[in-house]
């Protein structure tokens, strides 16, 4: 890479957000400059989350360290940065952040890359997002997994038959990728549970209801794997119930719009994605929520400024007027093009117009079962599942053997039935604009959203207090202070804790002062 010096520094490439495009882009970058710019990732983690193998994690087959993947054990040649990103000045060409103690900080930058990824989609149904639960980030995840659990284990000691039966009973939102493996992964590890559990002896079945708007499972997957998809569920047990969603939710259950009740304590929403709130608050053009975007990935106006990923509104040049669909591959491709553009925009090479065509999709349906058509062969049964893993081993960035390994110990090993209680359901509310952090409030105290466990909140989500001005290990910070002020992007601002008097007590993120 030509560096382009300013002042007798390297230039500062920033990326924001560290998921596949990020990290891709970073990874790139690195190899690509070799030293000659300074590239550093701000991220709200340490670590790259392998999403799609994140129901495996809810259902007790891996470990949540197997799909978190170190940065800075993996990108050596790039600086982390933790914090999360609340503003840019693109004028100013700086980056505004809070890091993981509510400190503000701000960094300043020569090119910038967004790669923000995405959110849980809303949707203005009452109760659902005080009741219901998304299924983005690590935390979702492990709150999932112990809910589960959790469910299953009051429901052995409840002696009311309509509370046991409201207790193991699950309710899945959405029929995408998300939504069909949260659903075959669960109902596998909640029969599991009941059965080795003496009180649910001679008791039905965990109930399973699977809910989608459109005539099918997988609606934007080729009609071979939803069938397949459908018919593996449907063996388990699964009750699918197409054209048919969530009119109202409640703390005792959800009413369905063709009127139907169904009393749950578990209202899993898997219903799509949105773009981060970061985007919107660019007040750059954007269309249905993402960023626009040219071929080359670059913010038209500002040409220092490249975005992709899920936050992206990036042409599909393989299909003329629309635009690529918020999938890993995609976003994966799109931040090594991101990095190649941004090293042609040094001088090295020439900038690349983004184009890929799908390379097929695969899904894992739990056990030996998934549907996939890798290079638009359908597959269905153990060779789509060992289809699948290979990929999924290929693709990760690092844990490849301690992912191998846990498949082998599923395959031999009862699965562990135990839940920690580490992440409560308030912790993990669906309206949310960071699903990678767990939420702690400020004044220590449990919010609101209990899900639509709230009938057993006593026993679901006890309060958590906190020291005034003390930080929970992943504490959320609060409403942030001014940035620091430095000239040019070579000096960042922070974050610095500020001096207080003799026994004042943090009110709030502290300011970082500068450097």
């Amino acid at each position: 890479m030509v560096a382009e010096a300013r002042n007798g520094r390297r230039p500062r490439v920033v990326i924001v957000g560290a998921g596949f495009a990020g990290y891709e882009c970073a990874r790139t970058l690195a190899r690509k400059s070799r030293g000659a710019a300074e590239i550093v990732l701000i991220n709200p983690n340490d670590y790259f989350l392998y999403l799609p193998l994140l129901p495996e994690v809810s259902a007790g087959i891996l470990e949540p360290r197997r799909v978190s993947v170190s940065l800075t054990g993996t990108l050596p040649d790039v600086r982390l940065v933790l914090g999360q990103v609340g503003g840019v000045d693109l004028a100013r060409r700086r980056v505004e952040y809070t890091d993981p103690e509510g400190r503000t900080g701000s960094l300043g930058y020569d090119r910038l890359v967004l790669t923000v990824g995405s959110v849980n989609k809303l949707l203005p149904i009452p109760g659902v997002a005080e009741h219901a639960h998304g299924f983005r980030g690590m935390p979702e995840a492990l709150y999932l997994r112990d809910h589960m659990t959790r469910q299953i284990e009051l429901a052995g000691a409840a002696e009311d038959p309509a509370e046991r039966a409201a207790r193991m009973t699950f309710v899945v939102v959405g029929a995408g990728y998300t939504g069909t493996e949260v659903a075959a992964h669960g109902v596998t590890f909640t029969r599991s549970l009941a059965r080795h559990n003496a009180g649910l002896r001679g008791a039905p079945q965990p109930r399973w209801i699977l809910l989608d708007l459109a005539d099918r499972v997988l609606p934007e997957l080729d009609h071979r794997l939803s069938r397949t998809a459908h018919r593996v569920l449907s063996k388990r047990g699964v009750e699918i119930r197409t054209k048919t969603s969530v009119k109202e939710a409640t703390s005792e259950g959800v009413l369905l719009d063709d009127g139907t009740s169904v009393d749950t304590r578990s209202l899993i929403w898997c219903v799509g994605v949105r773009p981060d709130p970061l985007v919107e608050s660019l007040g750059l053009p954007t269309e249905r929520g993402r960023l626009c975007v040219d071929e080359f990935l670059a913010v038209p106006g500002h040409p220092e400024v490249l975005a992709c990923g899920d936050a992206a509104a990036v042409p599909d040049l393989t299909r003329p007027g629309e635009t690529t669909p918020m999938t890993a591959q995609h976003a994966q491709r799109q931040g090594k093009v991101a990095a190649h553009n941004v090293a042609a925009s040094y001088g090295q090479g020439e900038p690349r117009a983004y184009k890929h065509h799908d390379l097929g999709f695969m899904v894992d349906l739990g056990g030996v079962q998934a549907a996939a058509n890798p290079l638009h062969v359908p597959l269905s049964g153990p060779v789509a599942n060992a289809v699948t893993r290979g990929y999924h081993l290929m693709a990760m960035p690092g844990n490849r053997v301690r992912v191998a390994a846990d498949w082998l110990l599923d395959a031999a090993l009862p699965r562990q039935g135990v839940q920690l209680g580490l992440v409560r359901s308030w912790s993990v509310p669906l309206d949310t604009a960071a699903p990678e952090l767990a939420r702690v409030p400020a004044d220590g105290r449990a919010g609101k959203h209990n899900g639509p466990a709230a009938k057993a909140a006593k026993d679901d989500a006890p309060d958590r207090r906190t020291a005034p001005g003390e930080s929970g290990t992943t504490g959320e910070p609060g409403e942030p202070g001014e940035p620091g002020e430095s000239e040019g992007p070579g000096e960042d601002t922070g974050p610095k804790d500020r001096p207080q008097a003799a026994g004042q007590q943090s009110d709030g993120p502290r300011k970082a002062e500068g450097t």
